[in-house]
């Protein structure tokens, strides 16, 4: 009988050890997750350049929709986007499950330093009432669209012009006085007068930074930025060749608008061009930009998310903290009783 008791208080012991080591562990858990950010934020940059020659693949991921106003983020392919046969989803961290990031392929073809006119992403697509309404709805909530390249996430350019005074000085005065600010992603639509247009072109501008090489050697590439202007354009206007996988764009003045009807079927084309520029601006500040972005808005859902997860490990560690000590209390008795 005591030999039995002399194994169970072991046994008791050992369970109180990895008790309080798991104890240890929750602790250090609710640490990083309360010090985990709340605000938008990007998909972290890798660590080494990666460098790119002429012509090669520079891959189009799509991370998610979101919106300020309803605060859920969805997946890119939630939407009736154009899809790749095979759809890869990049192995994902704790962080991005926190954010609502799910990275997955397209079928944007980007190819280092060439510039691509118009192209069409795949054939045109009909969209049944269903997925009309869906398309309507997302575009009503304000929802934006998140891509990176190299992994820096896309943004749109917007340009103020303080003073709107005419004539010879004042104008170049307008030109001087530009203000220039980014925000994350691109608007998926826009709503006019009850309407709903799609964005359904893409403009992407990206820059690179050549790095220097030996006399002789093939110049490296590096992506510093990576921007886009959103247009909506609608089928007939686009005159695509869908044998050729390529498009012709409008003119601006008599561009007609890509709108969805979400009462009816609709028809519409992805569509994209591609253009490069040479950047003075190199690799370890390529994240400058993204950085001085303003972000007023209050991510509810974030926050929300991250209360909920810290509630959560905290009472685990609770629980622990009592079963540790229970164990204790247990081992104590055993060994007096042995003893």
């Amino acid at each position: 009988m005591t030999a039995i008791c002399e194994h169970y208080a072991g046994f008791v012991g050992l369970l109180t050890g990895c008790c309080c080591m798991l104890q240890e562990t929750w602790w250090a858990l609710l640490l990083l997750v309360a010090l985990l950010p709340v605000g938008r934020s990007f998909y972290v940059p890798g660590v080494a350049p990666q460098d790119f020659h002429e012509g090669a693949q520079v891959e189009i991921k799509a991370v998610k929709l979101t919106s300020s106003r309803t605060q859920l983020p969805y997946e890119y392919y939630s939407l009736p986007f154009c899809k790749p046969g095979s759809v890869l989803y990049k192995a994902e961290n704790l962080g991005e499950v926190l954010r609502g990031d799910r990275i997955v392929n397209t079928l944007y073809n980007v190819k280092m330093n060439e510039d691509k006119k118009c192209e069409l992403m795949c054939s045109k697509k009909k969209l049944n009432v269903e997925e009309s309404k869906l398309v309507a709805e997302r575009i009503q909530e304000e929802y934006y669209v998140h891509l990176i390249a190299d992994n820096l996430p896309v943004a749109t350019r917007l340009e103020f012009y303080p003073n709107r005074e005419t004539g010879g000085d004042e104008e170049q005065k307008k030109v001087a006085d530009k203000d220039v600010q980014f925000e994350h992603g691109y608007r998926l639509g826009f709503v006019d007068n009850n309407k709903f247009f799609l964005h359904n072109h893409l403009s992407f501008i990206l820059y690179f930074h050549r790095e220097k090489v030996e006399e002789g050697e093939t110049h490296n590439y590096r992506v510093v930025r990576f921007e886009v202007e959103p247009q909506s354009v609608r089928v007939e206007d686009l005159k695509a060749v869908e044998t050729e996988k390529t498009c012709t764009l409008p003119e601006a003045s008599g561009s007609v608008l890509q709108e969805i009807d979400p009462t009816k079927d609709n028809e519409i084309l992805f569509t994209y061009s591609v253009t490069w520029k040479e950047s003075e601006v190199k690799w370890a500040s390529r994240w400058d930009t993204y950085l001085t972005m303003s972000d007023v808005q209050i991510h509810w859902f974030s926050i929300v998310n991250s209360v909920v997860v810290v509630f959560f490990l905290s009472g685990t560690a609770v629980r622990l903290h009592d079963l540790c000590s229970l164990l204790k209390q247990t081992s104590e008795v055993r060994n007096g009783t042995t003893d």
